[in-house]
């Protein structure tokens, strides 16, 4: 119903703080995946109605027992799939640095 609302809300904040992060952090990374991720799923839910073109535009608001129901999928489908986001990224910042640092470290450059 909502679940897209926690990545696009980590993506807003990654997006607008961007250049206050190091540019060893690859934040715009982060930044691909989770806007990519949030607009597959708004798609999604546009396409199953349920983000409609009228107030308030979410169908889970207009009634309040499918509220919580939309705020559960946010809790259980929204916040791990953003946190699975954000350890994919980190692992693949890691990954690149340490081969980086591998490729320029000393020792190997003297053995080609």
């Amino acid at each position: 119903m909502a679940c897209f609302l926690a990545p696009a809300s980590v993506a807003i904040i990654t997006t607008v703080f961007r250049k206050k992060f190091s540019k060893a952090w690859h934040i715009n990374w982060l930044n691909t995946m989770i806007w990519g991720g949030t607009i597959g799923l708004a798609v999604e839910h546009i396409a199953h109605q349920e983000i409609v073109p009228w107030f308030p535009f979410l169908s889970a608001m207009s009634n309040h027992a499918d509220t919580m129901v939309m705020l559960k999928e946010i809790a259980s489908v929204g916040i791990p799939m953003t946190l699975a986001l954000v350890f994919v990224w980190a692992v693949m910042v890691v990954v690149y640095e340490k081969a980086i640092t591998s490729s320029r470290s000393p020792i190997k450059n003297a053995l080609q």
